[in-house]
């Protein structure tokens, strides 16, 4: 059954940190222990730290260290300095998660900006909600947490699907489950990470958004793909601009060799620029003397699945 002590300080569970002892002994009321029923109030009740969940506790930031599965990587200062005002006029109104590592000391789970921010502000102690949870777990909810409040821009929440994928051996679908999300988002999002660098920076810097990203992913060129993110960027294009000029590429860029061929090069680079916006991946046709092949390239075992499954729909 849950334990349910809500904003107690540690000494509930290490006396020592209400010891008295110190120059400000005197001046601040020694907590005294949880008592049993029916026993003295002196009595300590025997809890093992190690067991701290779902419970509320007053913890000294000192005590808590970053998570080092935390997939935001950069904070906005001034926003960081605006938090660590109003927290210094109103406090932290919404606890941070943690979990306790042993000795007297707790991993953030989520709630960093808050961390931060209540640093800033000068506070020596925050209050946390603890939670039981080993690494892969840690990892999971603190990737939901900032998912689900703190704008993740698309490159941050893809690596890290894909530090699910490699140090926790999930497959897609269970990271798909754990996040919430369906399988062709994770997918998508994890084909951000095959882009170029020059695509994938523009992401970090939020100059385009995954919409962008992936109309971009389904040019083969990279010189073609850094003319359109350009055009994209100056112009402020939305996604669907991005996507028309996509489609109208294959087709401008094979009006200008078809003055050297012929109209069958523009039928079949039509058709494949079609087929690249069904499949969100790269798709090439080429003719034979008699008929032909379609190539669809799949980036992993999900990816080849969920094109199947595109397939099955037709």
């Amino acid at each position: 059954m849950a334990k349910k002590v809500l904003g107690r300080g540690l000494g509930v569970y290490f006396p020592e940190y209400d010891s008295g002892e110190g120059d400000n002994s005197s001046q601040k009321p020694k907590r005294e222990p949880i008592a049993k029923a029916g026993q003295k109030k002196k009595q300590e009740v025997a809890v093992d730290p190690a067991e701290l969940a779902n419970v509320v506790l007053h913890i000294p930031v000192d005590d808590i260290r970053a998570n080092p599965n935390q997939p935001r990587k950069e904070f906005d200062e001034e926003r960081l300095d605006e938090l660590a005002s109003s927290i210094k006029e109103h406090g932290i109104i919404q606890p941070i998660t943690v979990r306790y590592i042993g000795e007297k000391k707790f991993e953030l789970i989520s709630g960093e900006r808050r961390l931060k921010a209540s640093k800033l502000a000068g506070l020596s102690e925050v209050a946390a909600y603890v939670r039981k949870a080993d690494d892969e777990q840690s990892m999971a909810f603190a990737l939901i947490e900032n998912i689900q409040r703190e704008d993740l821009n698309a490159l941050e929440v893809a690596l890290a699907y894909q530090r699910l994928l490699e140090e926790f051996d999930y497959t897609q679908a269970q990271v798909a489950e754990r996040v919430g999300k369906n399988r062709t988002t994770v997918t998508n999002m994890l084909r951000l990470l095959t882009l170029p660098d020059f695509i994938q920076n523009s992401l970090k810097n939020n100059e385009i958004s995954m919409g962008h990203a992936r109309a971009l992913i389904t040019i083969e060129e990279e010189t073609s793909q850094q003319k359109l993110l350009k055009k994209a960027i100056k112009n402020e294009w939305s996604v669907r601009q991005i996507e028309e000029a996509v489609r109208g590429f294959g087709g401008s860029k094979t009006n200008k060799k078809s003055k050297k061929s012929n109209k069958e090069d523009l039928f079949y680079e039509n058709i494949s620029s079609r087929l690249r916006q069904t499949f969100s991946t790269k798709v090439q046709v080429k003719p034979k003397a008699k008929g032909g092949e379609i190539k669809i390239e799949y980036y992993s075992q999900d990816d080849l699945e969920r094109i199947l499954a595109i397939l099955d729909t037709v």
